[in-house]
């Protein structure tokens, strides 16, 4: 799930400070025209394609078009042919070096954070267990491992690393070897996948027991369960990062902070030199962890599309997301629900 990436949209507002958008949304709405977008395969990022499509096309005029996407084949398109003209939510880290380049030679723009408070892991214990146990950093919990049962050892604690397969088991696993989890009476769960680690999340919240292991935001899970996140007592160390934590054989890990995720909405230069007011609205909109989590923990629940989120989020989330349009459009987004 690691995705760091240290990007600059500077290149974006010198792109739209040119193109002299003066157009009235009455205007925008006749002009907007033709836009795909990418409906990425990740519950966020498909949330906010929908969300999208309903505001550009009720509140814009919009012929909104959505394309099934994921990060490498999404960002290749763009850059090489140009289409989508929109990815409302790239985690950047896995495409950093081409897309740092495309950015510099004006082909794609970086439009929005549409992410504001990035993508989020670490280490992460039931909140309920934390207040009730003053647990606030990652060695006031590895001092109790009584408190996190699960182990196939029944006197040690279970520490609930990353599936297997994915970019973060390394990660995790050297979380745990550096701060000595193996040595203070821990053993290292493999959840075997996303949905063994999101099982272990409820079962452990069903019959009121601790938890504690990796985790990421946003997502459904820390949506419907109230989590929180140990300080790891650590800063991130770039080089320490590279060439050690996201290593399968690591020899000296240590705790080290993990970054946080830039996760940027990406538009075609093409596009951007065609758009109309429609551009204002996509490079301000922007939500939260909180707001994600809640809404993802919604469609959970009610095995809701996307769709249906957006929907839903249009219809509850009223005071945000009219914060991102002028008045006028946000009238006619609501009268269209």
């Amino acid at each position: 799930m690691t995705k760091t990436a240290i990007v600059t949209a500077s290149s974006t507002a010198a792109l739209i400070l040119g193109l002299g958008m003066t157009a009235t949304p009455a205007m925008a709405q006749d002009q907007c025209g033709d836009i795909s977008i990418a409906e990425m395969n990740w519950a966020s990022a498909g949330l906010a394609a929908w969300v999208d499509k309903i505001i550009l096309e009720e509140g814009y005029g919009c012929n909104v078009t959505l394309v099934i996407g994921d990060t490498m084949p999404t960002f290749t398109s763009m850059n090489e042919r140009n289409e989508p003209d929109m990815a409302p939510e790239l985690w950047v880290n896995a495409v950093k070096e081409p897309l740092d380049a495309a950015v510099d030679e004006g082909r794609l723009i970086i439009a929005a954070q549409i992410l504001e408070d990035g993508g989020v892991e670490g280490i992460w214990v039931p909140t309920w267990l934390a207040e009730q146990e003053n647990l606030v950093t990652l060695n006031d919990a590895l001092a109790r491992p009584d408190l996190f049962p699960g182990a196939d050892d029944p006197s040690k604690g279970a520490f609930h690393g990353c599936p297997s397969g994915w970019a973060c088991q390394h990660i995790a696993r050297n979380q745990y070897l550096g701060s000595g989890a193996d040595e203070k009476g821990f053993d290292l769960i493999d959840p075997g996948s996303s949905a063994g680690l999101d099982g272990a999340i409820a079962r452990a919240f069903s019959r009121e027991d601790g938890w504690l292991g990796y985790y990421w935001a946003p997502t459904a899970v820390l949506g419907r369960y109230d989590m929180t996140r140990l300080d790891l007592e650590a800063e991130h160390d770039r080089t320490r990062w590279d060439q050690c934590m996201v290593q399968p054989d690591c020899a000296d890990p240590e705790v080290t902070e993990w970054p946080v995720s830039d996760v940027f909405t990406l538009v075609t230069a093409e596009y951007a030199e065609r758009a109309g007011d429609e551009m204002d609205y996509i490079e301000t909109r922007k939500w939260s962890n909180d707001t994600v989590n809640e809404m993802l923990s919604w469609m959970t629940e009610r095995q809701a599309t996307n769709e249906d989120g957006a929907y839903e989020f249009l219809e509850n989330y009223e005071e945000l997301w009219t914060q991102w349009v002028p008045e006028e459009i946000a009238e006619r987004v609501k009268a269209a629900l």
